[in-house]
């Protein structure tokens, strides 16, 4: 009878554990934060894990702003469910809206930027602090964009370049790659949506890049000015509601690695020292890669570490 008691007790601990376990996991908020750095955003570019924080166009931000842009990865509106054009205003779209982030709308035409060549291929490195599924629109402005007047959805077509679900995530970042239009020249905004799925959360973000005069295309990706280097993988994200995501958050520094191939001189231009090769997997706005990275491994492990002791601990009571 103490042998079915002490069987029983360790069974029902499991158990309770479990659920416990279990229910704490999909009671845990779903927070994913991100940005682009490569073509680099200009929330990040000017943010403090940035390398642009003394040029003109980020201290003008800052100081339209108010504070720093200490969370880069965290420009997110709630509920937009799709309605990007009838929820974030004209003038407004780098910051989504968003006051915290006010300082990234404004109309110049020094904003740091990434030279690319027209019509080549891009693959952009979106940083992710926490993977969820979702898909990424890439739009560029319209010929005859004019920088010294704020961005508009008129500036935008109606239908992004590229779109792409559910990449994956491999060392903190989304690889996705598109091609360019063909037929840009000088400034423009590369202008990404994230529209979350597993959230109710859509980012947006302001990439600012320049085009020479087109003579040709080839292989070509974002080249902006060297980052400065950083850990291998971003670390835990801000927890902020979207209501209250803003730059004043202090947290740890989110700084991501750059592991893009410079290109630049498909463009005619000087290139940045090269990173080292990059193999990690690229979805394309023709094959989009349906991995969906899951959190349910890493519960269902906890859980059978859980058991497991449990079991020891009752094999070692039966004897």
């Amino acid at each position: 009878m103490p042998r079915m008691t002490a069987h029983r007790a360790a069974a029902l601990a499991v158990a309770a554990a479990s659920q416990l376990l279990l229910g704490v996991w999909a009671a845990a908020p779903a927070q994913a934060h991100g940005t682009p750095t490569d073509p680099v955003s200009r929330v990040f570019a000017c943010s403090p894990d940035g390398d642009e924080t003394g040029s003109a166009a980020c201290e003008a931000a800052v100081a339209a702003n108010g504070a720093p842009f200490t969370a880069w990865d965290n420009l997110r509106v709630a509920n937009v469910n799709g309605q990007d054009r009838q929820t974030i205003p004209d003038g407004k779209l780098c910051s989504g809206g968003l006051p915290a982030y006010r300082g990234l709308d404004l109309a110049r035409s020094d904003w740091p930027s990434t030279r690319l060549a027209p019509g080549a291929k891009l693959t952009m490195r979106y940083v992710s602090t926490i993977p969820h599924t979702g898909t990424f629109k890439l739009y560029l402005t319209k010929p005859g964009y004019d920088p010294a007047k704020p961005l508009t959805w008129a500036d935008l077509p109606e239908r992004p370049f590229a779109e792409v679900t559910d990449p994956a995530l491999t060392d903190g970042a989304y690889r996705i790659g598109a091609t360019l239009p063909s037929d840009r020249a000088g400034r423009h905004v590369l202008y990404t949506i994230w529209q979350n799925s597993s959230t109710a959360d859509t980012y947006y973000s302001c990439s600012d890049v320049v085009f020479p005069a087109a003579n040709g295309s080839g292989a070509a990706s974002a080249s902006p000015t060297p980052a400065k280097k950083g850990p291998a993988q971003a670390a835990s994200p801000s927890q902020a509601s979207p209501s209250q995501a803003g730059p004043s958050q202090a947290g740890p520094s989110r700084r991501p690695a750059r592991t893009s191939t410079p290109s630049a001189a498909a463009a005619g231009e000087p290139t940045a020292e090269a990173s080292p090769a990059d193999s990690t997997p690229v979805a394309s706005a023709a094959e989009p890669d349906s991995g969906q990275p899951s959190m349910m491994a890493g519960g269902a492990a906890a859980v059978l570490v859980l058991t497991g002791g449990a079991a020891v601990a009752l094999r070692i009571r039966r004897r």
